[in-house]
């Protein structure tokens, strides 16, 4: 799921599965906690049910690299919406429709992130956009680099905060570069 505040009841309706492995992160990134738990958990003879393709994958290229490493492990991969089914024995019919159907989610993720741009760039323009909330206020900044410059550790600074540890580097790097905790608009983890 790519945001909190999607759950699976809608997409696994009617599904019996015996458990279910539930990111709430994009699917455009394959280093996802419960997508790798779920990669560790598969055996020879499993079946790994997902809502649909874009759901797995955004990208034709991932999309194929992981129903192949599935399948050569002996895991069925099932796409509900789809109603596809790979098993390893696929024909080529088979491994043209799941080419042809990532292809279609990855178009279709392109035209969702220029849409996003275009939408953006139109409400800059009539000065309704202000980007992304802060993560820290410049007082929490101010604590935070004071905290790094007193060697604390980047992991412990971002547990304290609660924020990723790309994000603590990137107040870092902004304080650096002189452009102060302004210059970070968009930098949650």
């Amino acid at each position: 799921m790519s945001t909190l505040e999607q759950n699976t009841s809608r997409q696994l309706d009617g599904v019996e599965v015996d458990r279910v492995f539930a990111d709430h992160v994009s699917g455009k990134d394959l280093h996802r906690p419960e997508f790798e738990d779920m990669l560790r958990f598969v055996r020879d003879g499993d079946t790994v049910v997902v809502h649909s393709m874009d759901r797995l994958a955004r990208n034709l290229d991932d999309l194929r690299g992981t129903v192949r490493g599935l399948t050569a492990r002996g895991v069925r991969v099932q796409f509900v919406k789809e109603r596809l089914l790979f098993t390893g024995e696929d024909t080529a019919m088979a491994t043209l429709l799941l080419s042809v159907m990532g292809a279609f989610a990855e178009f279709e993720r392109a035209l969702i992130r220029e849409r996003q741009r275009e939408g953006i760039a139109l409400a800059k323009k009539r000065g309704a956009y202000r980007g992304r909330r802060r993560s820290l206020t410049p007082e929490q900044v101010d604590r935070l680099r004071s905290g790094a410059a007193a060697g604390r550790a980047k992991a412990e600074l971002a547990r304290e905060f609660g924020i990723s540890r790309e994000t603590v580097y990137q107040y870092l790097r902004a304080g650096e570069s002189g452009t102060g905790s302004a210059g970070l608009a968009a930098a949650r983890g």
